[in-house]
Formats: structure tokens, C-alpha cells, sequence
């Protein structure tokens, strides 16, 4: 595919038109990204270094990262992490890639859990944890208080707990296996904030999504059912017997479902002080309520 000598600057150049003819969105800095990669050096590294031949071997494995993103796989598995919140977390295929309008998830929660240490540490949850990227980030700035975090797959437990050791926190994060609320019903946890980026994408748009999503992402982490909702309905349902009284919930939704979840909430008749925040497009995308503290 490419001539058997190449400087670091003519393979960059190269490779950018090749993606640009391919249609691989942001062809200049995946090409960086993936060559930086190969290299072992950071991206700026590439322009110190500019004449540098490579080697045999570094152009094989870069050759196969081309071919893998030419297939349209996500640059973060080709390269196994993604930066969210600024620190970056390892990422596989058994993982939802963070997005950067979940911090926006990250700050509500934030706003909610103090900074400063309580009389009594508050008790997090953040159901469906994946990569751990959420979680992570919130104890990262607010490490003394209790962090716990659910997810049905022990695999994606294993790169969730991966990350926090990571990042020094896998003190302050309790992992839980299991299906949603059950590990922490099980335990008889109450919490003062529960978080969770469920799946809210309809069966049918998912069929729909730019291949990147559709054929590498995992689809239990996207799939909400005929209309989006099922795992929302299941969390405005239980989350309420989960949370001590004046409890907060939070929860990332699609950009055109607040209308349909804040009816949800409405009906439950388990919450007061209903809320949407946006996220950095503008986009309705954390859904915020206060349990009733009925349970």
C-alpha cells in the first residue's frame, strides 16, 4: 500500500489524503493520532521529528491501524483509550466510548456533591458504568466521599476498574456486578446521588447510526428499546426506592427525549424539582430530579 521508505512528514501527508479519500471524518488528526500511536510519542512529538524515517516494523502496525479505520473503526479502540473530563481512560470494544456531552453529566453531579468533606461521607451509584468514565471523573474531584458503580458484565468491570487504579481511585469506587438496582438492593444501599448514562437510542435509529457506532460500538450499551426508553422507564421506576429522602437523580437522554421523560418523572409521582441541563451544543441531555423520600 505504501512505498517501503517514508519520513515521518510524507507519511502524514500521505496518509491524510488517503483518508480524505476514504471519507474518514478529520483525516489530518487521525493520521496524527494513529501514527503517534504507533510511535509511542505524543502528537507533537511528530513535528519535532519530522524526517524521521520509519522503521519496518512501526510501518506494518501503521499500515494495520489505516486499514482498521478505513473499516471505520473508532480511533479510540484502534488505540485502546479516549480523553474525557482531560484524563484519559483504556477503552475496548466491550465498552461504550465516552462522548464529551456526557460530562456535561459530570457537572451536574458536581454541582450536587460538595467539595468540601461532610460530617458523612455521601454515597454515590452510577448504574450502567461501562468504561468507568463518569464515576471516575466525579471522585476524581470529589474523592472523600463513597463511590459505587454497577455493571452487568464483568468484563466491562474489569476495564471500569482498570481506569480507576488507573487514576489512583479504586479505593474510593466500590464495583457491584449486576443488572441495574439489583446488587445494590441486594446490599440495601441508599444513596445520595445516583447517575447513569443508559441506553436511549431506539432499536430502529440504531440501524441508522454512522457505521463507527453501529458495527463496533456495543449495542447493549445503545439499545433502548422500540422507543428509547426502556432502560429510562426502569430507572425513574426504581431509583426512587434507592435514594434517602431529598435524594438527587441524573441521567443523560437523548437530545429530543425530555418532553417524553419529564412526563415519566411527572407520573411517578416519586420526585419534585424536575430539571433538564444542557449540554455544549445546547442539546437537552441530563435529566435532574429530587426524590420524595417515600420509600
Amino acid at each position: 500500500m505504501l512505498p517501503e521508505t517514508w519520513t515521518i512528514l510524507k507519511l502524514l501527508k500521505w496518509t491524510t489524503a488517503y483518508f480524505k479519500s476514504h471519507h474518514v471524518e478529520q483525516p489530518r488528526a487521525t493520521a496524527e493520532i494513529l501514527l503517534a500511536h504507533t510511535l509511542g510519542v505524543g502528537r507533537v512529538d511528530l513535528y519535532v521529528q519530522y524526517e524521521r524515517p520509519l522503521e519496518e516494523g512501526e510501518l506494518g502496525r501503521f499500515k494495520g491501524y489505516i486499514r482498521r479505520r478505513v473499516q471505520r473503526e473508532p480511533v479510540a479502540y484502534i488505540v485502546g483509550k479516549k480523553e474525557f473530563w482531560s484524563m484519559d481512560f483504556e477503552v475496548t470494544p466491550s465498552v461504550l466510548i465516552p462522548r464529551p456531552e456526557t460530562e456535561t453529566l459530570v457537572e451536574a453531579a458536581l454541582m450536587i456533591v460538595p467539595a468540601e468533606p461532610t460530617p458523612a461521607p455521601l454515597k454515590i451509584l452510577d448504574l450502567g458504568t461501562g468504561s468507568g468514565a463518569v464515576v471516575v471523573a466525579v471522585a476524581s474531584e470529589r474523592p472523600d466521599h463513597e463511590f459505587y458503580a454497577v455493571d452487568r458484565s464483568e468484563e466491562v468491570l474489569a476495564v471500569a476498574q482498570g481506569n480507576a487504579r488507573t487514576h489512583g481511585l479504586d479505593k474510593t469506587i466500590t464495583f457491584l456486578r449486576g443488572d441495574w438496582f439489583d446488587p445494590v438492593r441486594e446490599q440495601g444501599h441508599h444513596f445520595d446521588v445516583i447517575v447513569s448514562n443508559p441506553p436511549y437510542i431506539s432499536t430502529r435509529e440504531l440501524e441508522e447510526l454512522p457505521p463507527e457506532i453501529g458495527r463496533h460500538e456495543p449495542w447493549k450499551a445503545l439499545d433502548g428499546g422500540p422507543d428509547g426508553l426502556d432502560a429510562i422507564r426502569l430507572i425513574i421506576r426504581e431509583a426512587s426506592d434507592h435514594l434517602v429522602p431529598g435524594g438527587w437523580l441524573l441521567f443523560e437522554i437523548g437530545h429530543d427525549q425530555w418532553a417524553r421523560v419529564e412526563k415519566l418523572m411527572s407520573a411517578a409521582k416519586a420526585y419534585s424539582d424536575l430539571y433538564v441541563m444542557k449540554d455544549y451544543s445546547g442539546h437537552e441531555r441530563v435529566a435532574r430530579a429530587r426524590g420524595l423520600g417515600n420509600s
